[in-house]
């Protein structure tokens, strides 16, 4: 019988990584919504760990399972690592839409040549409300790309070229994808340690 985990977010395309990854080993994947639950507590943590705490504590309160939240950030190094902790948020100013957000940060970015980049998660597992937090991190070295490539992928993914595959990831399978991301390697830490638990 499966076990159940909650992710502490309904955004479709980060349910659907999550599950190619865990329900191999057992578990199903629910949302919040899948429970008819809404949790959306403040943002604002000093780092990824506070805030995917702060997201897996207070989705912990209302669903009383395991709980994985994960705060993840595209930092542009010729930015000083802008717009890391408030790239969702950056995106918002643009009404959600990744693709104006990526072409305002090359607008930022300029003729700055330094257009390396790298994409950070950090997951945090909650057991039950008052355990201890346990996180598991990884990050996705690449560049900005000046333009819009592919249609693959979520968020920055089509403005990021990886330098482990030397491919846009708005080219990249989710298969490929899942296997050298952000998530991706947060999530194979998370995996091992579910798996011996």
């Amino acid at each position: 019988m499966n076990k159940e985990i909650v992710i502490a977010t309904n955004n479709r395309g980060k349910q659907k990584e999550y599950l190619e990854m865990l329900n191999p080993i057992g578990y199903m994947v629910l949302t919040p919504r899948d429970l008819c639950v809404e949790s959306n507590p403040e943002e604002n943590g000093k780092n990824y760990r506070e805030n995917s705490y702060i997201k897996a504590l207070a989705l912990s309160k209302l669903v009383h399972r395991p709980v994985i939240a994960d705060d993840s950030g595209f930092e542009v190094e010729g930015l000083d690592g802008f717009p890391g902790l408030y790239s969702s948020r950056f995106a918002d100013e643009y009404g959600g839409d990744y693709h104006k957000a990526g072409l305002a940060l090359n607008e930022k970015l300029g003729d700055n040549p330094n257009r390396n980049a790298k994409f950070h998660c950090c997951i945090c597992l909650l057991e039950k409300e008052d355990a201890k937090p346990l996180y598991f991190e990884g990050d996705f070295k690449g560049t900005l790309l000046p333009s819009w490539s592919g249609d693959h992928g979520f968020g920055y993914d089509p403005f990021f070229h990886s330098e482990e595959l030397n491919l846009d990831m708005g080219l990249a399978s989710d298969e490929i994808k899942n296997k050298v991301s952000h998530r991706g390697k947060a999530l194979q830490k998370l995996l091992v340690y579910l798996a011996i638990k």
